[in-house]
Order: structure tokens, then sequence, then C-alpha cells
């Protein structure tokens, strides 16, 4: 199952759904509505490597808690995206058995490449 997870209140989330091919076959999961879980993202973490990768740095919480001066550990990245939704960098991709993180105009290349 092809899946998206984002956030609807995002505006570069929506502006990257409205740009999707019409006839794509993704499943559309809101990470604020519906929070991920443990299974889901252990299946991100399987197929990115780390949970750092899914981790966002860019989130506000990510610097109002001061998190870029703490030593994070992958069980802290794991935690804190399971804490809280605005820690996942977004969009998440899966199509086809691959993961495609973020929105970096390289990485939506790639997903309207395998859409």
């Amino acid at each position: 199952m092809n899946k998206i997870y984002y956030l609807a209140s995002c505006d570069t989330c929506r502006k990257i759904i409205k740009s999707l091919p019409k006839d794509h076959n993704l499943v559309f999961h809101d990470i604020k509505q519906d929070p991920i879980t443990v299974e889901e993202l252990e299946e991100m973490r399987e197929l990115s490597g780390s949970y750092e990768a899914l981790f966002s740095k860019k989130a506000q919480l990510y610097k109002s808690m001061d998190l870029k001066n703490k030593s994070l550990t992958e069980a802290d990245f794991k935690n804190y995206i399971l804490e809280h939704y605005t820690f996942l960098s977004r969009p998440v991709f899966i199509i086809d058995g691959k993961i495609y993180i973020g929105n970096s105009q390289q990485n939506m290349l790639q997903v309207m490449k395998v859409l």
C-alpha cells in the first residue's frame, strides 16, 4: 500500500498534494488527526535506516526545547516523533517499498517519477 504521511495544516504539504498526479494511488494519513503508531514508525525506520532521518530539526518545538544543544540518541528521536507530530519530517511517502522523506526539490522529483 502506497502512503503519504502529511500534516493537513502545513502549507507545503498542501501544495505538494495539489501537485500530485491525478491517477496516484496513495493512502493519505494526516499525522495530526491520526497520530502515527509505533508500528508505522518502525516501518519508516526500517526503510530509512534511522529515526534521525525521519526527525525534523526545522520544527519550532526543536528550537524552543533547545534540543540542538543536547546529544540525542536514536531512542530520543523515536520518542520525540511519537510524542509530537511536528517532529516528523514531512511529508513522508512510502511508495513500492521505498521511502521518500521531506519536501526537498530533489526528493519531490523522485516521488513524481515513481508515481
